[in-house]
């Protein structure tokens, strides 16, 4: 199963966090799938890749609560729920 969460970068007192599209099992720092974007909690900056989060998000992959709370003030979900509350029309 893939997940989307942050992976630490930076120095001592000084992190920034990388969001991630990882396999649940490996580890924080371990070998990421594709870098989907950027948080920077101290100067509160952010970087989404919108399409690249949206395609993981279809394929099935698990934001974590804190990927989740970025992505929602980023307003990512909004453009992702409309696409799945569509239906087949015979």
């Amino acid at each position: 199963m893939v997940k989307l969460r942050l992976k630490r970068c930076g120095r001592k007192q000084r992190a920034v966090y990388r969001i991630v599209a990882i396999d649940v099992r490996s580890r924080r720092e371990g070998r990421d799938l594709r870098k989907v974007g950027f948080f920077d909690p101290i100067n509160s900056q952010t970087y989404l890749n919108v399409p690249l989060i949206l395609y993981f998000l279809e394929k099935g992959a698990q934001p974590t609560g804190t990927v989740y709370d970025i992505s929602k003030r980023a307003e990512v979900f909004t453009e992702f729920l409309p696409n799945q509350n569509q239906t087949k029309v015979n």
